[in-house]
């Protein structure tokens, strides 16, 4: 076999674990660009390296090993993102004095296709879903980064506690007493489950399709009464939130009123259903406005409506056209 045959067969074997490394990677840094830049230089070095690889242990399992180190490297001395809701207690729609903060502060949402096989065990999908959840993933954040590691490896992947135990070359003993601490810490932090692990039902599709026209129409009536009592409304890189459907409703009418006229196109980030949001633009087009995460809650309603800023970094990502013409 040439020298050339042999080199594509190597990048095909480590592009067939770019999807659950990236998810991993995400887990971990809460970032879809970060997490993309951790599986590039894990490639790079099990290129590099393929020659002390040796088949001495699975390909996968040393390709962990490589993103775990990655990912270990980048948390090093770093700051954990957040959402909104982790910096301080809800605002008012009314007074609108909210600040602003890089993109590094901010949990960052992904999309469903860079990390979710298309053709993916239902059951093992869905247990995907859960775990990309946006809740579930700030939650992550607030582990240290080997406790991180050693909760997704034992819990999301289902690695055995040796296999764990190898890869971050500590102890059985030491890899069990990260993840009873990593439990108890997710505990504390009282992670609340919501509806967005199995594949969207006729009930939800109708749902979505409920919010659409609510929301391209500005029914507030309509749009207001697909929301939880208790539903959160927060807009990074703004640190502002609101919870409740009055102020959720008085921010639409108020600040918020340049959304009315809004376009919204369909899309599934973070296992959840997402929309690109387009509002009118002067030259009676529509330009990028947010890109949008809905979290459903049980009783088939919207618990969450997280409205990510960063147009320019997420439209791209997720394959979100630059402006929509009339």
């Amino acid at each position: 076999m040439s020298e050339l045959q042999t080199t594509d067969r190597v990048e095909d074997r480590l592009e067939l674990h770019r999807a659950e490394l990236t998810g991993y990677c995400y887990r971990m840094l809460g970032s879809a660009f970060e997490a993309e830049d951790a599986v590039q230089e894990t490639m790079v070095r099990a290129w590099r390296g393929l020659d002390r690889f040796e088949g001495r242990a699975a390909l996968r399992s040393w390709l962990y090993r490589i993103a775990t180190n990655v990912c270990l490297d980048m948390l090093n001395g770093r700051n954990r993102r957040a959402r909104p809701m982790d910096l301080g207690p809800s605002g008012s729609a009314e007074t609108f004095h909210a600040a602003t903060h890089p993109e590094a502060a901010w949990l960052e949402p992904i999309p469903d296709a860079r990390v979710l096989p298309e053709d993916g065990d239902p059951a093992e999908l869905a247990a995907a879903r859960e775990t990309l959840r946006l809740a579930f993933v700030n939650a992550l954040q607030h582990l240290p980064a080997r406790q991180r590691a050693v909760l997704i490896l034992r819990e999301v992947l289902r690695w055995q506690a040796s296999e764990v135990a190898e890869l971050l070359e500590t102890s059985v003993a030491s890899v069990n007493s990260a993840l009873q601490r990593a439990r108890a810490q997710l505990g504390d932090i009282d992670v609340t489950p919501e509806s967005t692990v199995e594949p969207l039902d006729e009930e939800k599709r109708e749902l979505l399709d409920r919010y659409v026209a609510a929301f391209e129409s500005y029914d507030m009536d309509g749009l207001t009464s697909l929301l939880r009592e208790d539903a959160i409304l927060n807009m990074p890189p703004y640190d502002l939130w609101l919870q409740g459907v009055d102020q959720i409703r008085a921010w639409f009418v108020g600040h918020g009123i340049g959304c009315k006229g809004s376009r919204l196109v369909p899309l599934m980030a973070n296992g959840c259903p997402a929309f690109g949001q387009y509002r009118p633009s002067a030259d009676s087009g529509h330009e990028p406005w947010a890109l949008q995460v809905l979290e459903l809650s049980e009783d088939g309603r919207i618990a969450h409506l997280n409205s990510f800023l960063d147009t320019q970094r997420l439209f791209p990502l997720f394959g979100l056209p630059p402006r929509l013409d009339p």
